[in-house]
């Protein structure tokens, strides 16, 4: 494969891809749930964890850059059955993602054209996206770097906007934290309330994780990756943090307002509340276009990300081989095709059966936590493996911090996210949401365990695993 992203590519695509519509249109829900201060906390710990993950991440694809990544990293560092089953259980969400994004996105188009059929935008979408993803890796790059050059100013206007209104700066009176103390803010509903809003701050930074699949068509992974990661997760929680403090102050948690935000109710978006206020004429227009802008960007990462751990399963014998076929640029085509086609697929179903179509969305909730927790194994078994082999650290391009804190932390945060998602489908006795919530994980679990029993695989021991640098030339 061609190694067509430059260095800023793989920065604001891993920025980009932990900025979507969960912080521009649902993250007044995490104040609504556990108050002000418990947004917060929630957001700031998640951000750490995601910190840790990434540096786990940085320092497995410096020293391995391919286009599989974490999936690759798991089959070599831990149990090739678990990168089968990692793969393909990540490749399966990453398409059903993509059926949710340009159902959205239609939505959000039919905001300013409302007599116009909603699938006719999808489809155009869905066109519009295989176009971007078959013409080269760089126009692919270049589109997510315009498309995160948006969001990010998006977000740095309305922290201005909003720190000016809470001070009373260009606005009056000023607004001030008396939000932080009405009622029972700043902690609502205490720690239950607190972990249940672990779980909405958890989805906002899926995607985060793409930045290591960019590494195997980045032209100098050894200087792009660290560097996305050391300046990404400062900007990531800078405009997270911010962003909630600002949505805090401004309007009290218990607002209405903040409850009946949701991916096409754009009049609702904490974000266009704030700009109302401030006088931004048409405000709802512009948020809407902004959130378009996030949705197509989320369809085209999701494009690049499942074709790429589709070639690389293919390339590893997980899948057949005809998914390795590429273009003269590249381009995975077959892979992407059939991840097209399995878009497709999952968006007819919405049309035909809307009740199999949101079983679907809910049964591939938590693709993103397996997928975390099995880079923080990877990680933990590479460096493990690295160390008992007579290598020093100073080898690596790069190496994480802390270690084993950082992957310990992350397993152990994901964990228990995990086990609390069915909390309240557990109590309330309904089995048929349970099921639905931890269709992943038991997905996940007869991959593995199927992969396991059919090739009789083993966890590799530390002293057999292949730790040497290596490079996957274009």
């Amino acid at each position: 494969m061609l190694r067509g992203l430059k260095i800023r590519h793989v920065s604001m695509i891993a920025l980009g891809g932990c900025i979507g519509t969960g912080l521009f249109m649902t993250s007044g829900s995490t104040i609504s749930t556990a108050g002000p201060g418990g947004g917060l906390v929630a957001y700031t710990a998640m951000g750490l964890m995601i910190y840790f993950l990434m540096t786990s991440l940085g320092e497995l694809a410096t020293n391995m850059p391919v286009s599989g990544s974490f999936a690759t990293y798991s089959a070599k560092y831990v149990d090739p059955a678990l990168g089968f089953a990692m793969g393909w259980d990540y490749w399966l969400n990453w398409a059903i993602a993509g059926a949710v994004d340009i159902s959205t996105a239609a939505l959000l188009v039919q905001y300013w054209l409302p007599q116009t059929p909603g699938w006719v935008w999808s489809l155009l979408v869905l066109l519009l996206v295989f176009t971007i993803n078959t013409l080269s890796v760089s126009t692919f790059g270049e589109t997510e770097f315009w498309l995160s050059i948006l969001k990010v100013f998006t977000i740095i206007v309305f922290i201005v906007i909003g720190l000016a209104m809470i001070a009373g700066i260009m606005f009056h009176p000023a607004v001030g934290l008396t939000n932080f103390t009405y009622r029972d803010a700043p902690f609502v509903g205490g720690l239950p309330a607190i972990m249940s809003v672990f779980l909405i701050a958890g989805y906002s930074f899926q995607g985060t994780e793409v930045v290591g699949v960019t590494s195997g068509e980045s032209n100098d992974p050894g200087t792009a990756v660290p560097k996305a990661i050391n300046q990404v997760f400062w900007r990531i929680l800078l405009f997270y943090v911010l962003s909630i403090f600002v949505i805090a102050a401004l309007i009290p948690y218990t607002s209405p307002n903040l409850l009946n935000g949701s991916d096409t109710n754009v009049a609702m978006s904490p974000f266009t509340i704030v700009f109302e206020r401030a006088g931004l004429a048409g405000a709802a227009s512009i948020m809407n276009a902004v959130v378009l802008t996030s949705i197509l960007s989320a369809v085209n990462t999701g494009a690049y990300a499942s074709s790429r751990m589709l070639y690389s399963m293919a390339d590893q014998g997980f899948a057949p081989g005809i998914l390795r076929k590429t273009t003269k640029k590249g381009i995975p085509i077959v892979a992407l095709g059939l991840t097209m086609c399995v878009e497709l697929a999952a968006f007819a179903s919405s049309i035909f059966g809307p009740k199999f179509y949101m079983w679907l969305v809910t049964a591939t909730g938590l693709t993103g936590f397996i997928a975390w927790m099995g880079i923080a194994l990877s990680h933990w078994r590479f460096r493990r493996a690295f160390r008992k082999q007579g290598y020093e650290l100073n080898e690596l391009k790069y190496h994480a911090k802390i270690f084993p804190f950082g992957p310990l932390l992350v397993l152990a945060v994901c964990t228990v996210v995990i086990c609390g998602q069915g909390i309240g489908d557990f109590k309330a006795g309904n089995w048929a949401g349970l099921f639905a919530t931890y269709f992943s994980v038991i997905l996940f679990a007869v991959l593995y365990f199927g992969y396991k029993w059919r090739h009789h695989t083993k966890i590799v021991k530390l002293q057999d695993i292949d730790v040497s640098p290596s490079r996957q030339d274009g």
